[in-house]
């Protein structure tokens, strides 16, 4: 503040006029050429000025400040995420599940669970937190029996609470029909706050940037596979609820499950993100496997 103090008192001598502030603004754009800089610089003279006019009761020294504004920039503007996620990077999570649970540092229930959301969600680009986590075994079992395949997701389980239909690819109905094994309709079909956490501590790495899987990347993988694929955007933002708020969408389109399913197929049916066997569940004592006691899943 001393700083501006004298520098603002050197350039205008206690006059004010356009002149001495354009001849400080000048001064302060020469000497400095950081933003930072400018800004403290120009908002003392500012405030100076703000506090002369309370001081002397009158608006005319307030008026300067029209002089000393922040020189306009152009910001760059991004035209692409800064995160990519590819199929790469899908399987290299699939296969830290794996071998995690290989190396006896997962339980099988849960590499299962875990490999059940990471698939699940990067063929629908469900939401973890708002819809991933609130979907409930009953509405697997009925997509499951229902034909084709849809799951129903109700207002409630939405971010904008919108209710939709998800088609489930036959790729992981196998899996969903193993974890579903054992539920009470009322349960909740995954546990995310687990998965959450084991990605975070894992720090599996993406393979285009140098970033940090997320959950959140399987909603990203959807959106930038499906323009990789063609996939039709209206089909795409109905199932994601992503870009749906235009009167479109709220007064004229109810899309009909089967012709969801169709849609999706057409463009997803032909991706297989799951090309490897599940591993088998393993009895093991003492370190040791002693007997396989069931066989693995496959997907293909």
């Amino acid at each position: 503040m001393t700083k501006s103090s004298d520098i603002f008192w050197n350039t205008s001598r206690g006059a004010k006029s356009q002149t001495t502030m354009n001849t400080f603004y000048d001064y302060v754009m020469t000497h400095y050429s950081s933003r930072d800089s400018w800004g403290k610089f120009l908002n003392f003279a500012k405030s100076f000025l703000k506090y002369l006019s309370k001081l002397h009761f009158d608006t005319r020294y307030q008026n300067f400040a029209l002089f000393l504004e922040m020189p306009k920039t152009r910001k760059d503007r991004k035209t692409v995420t800064s995160r990519i996620v590819t199929k790469e990077d899908i399987t290299h999570v699939l296969d830290s599940l794996f071998d995690a649970y290989i190396e006896q540092r997962l339980s099988y229930e849960s590499m299962v669970n875990y490999v059940g959301i990471t698939v699940f969600g990067a063929y629908t680009g469900q939401r973890i937190e708002s819809t991933i986590s609130q979907l409930a075994a009953s509405q697997f079992k009925d997509a499951m029996q229902s034909n084709p395949p849809v799951l129903h997701v109700i207002p409630r389980q939405d971010k904008i609470r919108m209710e939709h239909y998800v088609p489930i690819h036959p790729d992981i109905i196998q899996l969903l029909t193993h974890i579903i094994v054992g539920k009470k309709d009322g349960d909740k079909m995954f546990e995310t706050g687990g998965y959450q956490t084991w990605i975070s501590r894992h720090k599996i790495l993406l393979c285009r940037v140098p970033l940090q899987f997320a959950p959140s990347d399987l909603r990203k993988f959807v959106e930038q596979h499906g323009d990789i694929i063609e996939w039709g955007q209206s089909n795409r933002a109905y199932i994601l609820t992503h870009g749906v708020s235009g009167i479109d969408w709220s007064h004229y389109k109810h899309p009909l499950p089967e012709y969801v399913y169709a849609n999706y197929m057409q463009y997803w049916g032909s991706v297989h993100l799951l090309e490897k066997e599940i591993p088998r569940e393993i009895t093991r004592t003492n370190g040791l496997n002693v007997s396989q006691t069931s066989a693995g899943l496959s997907l293909v």
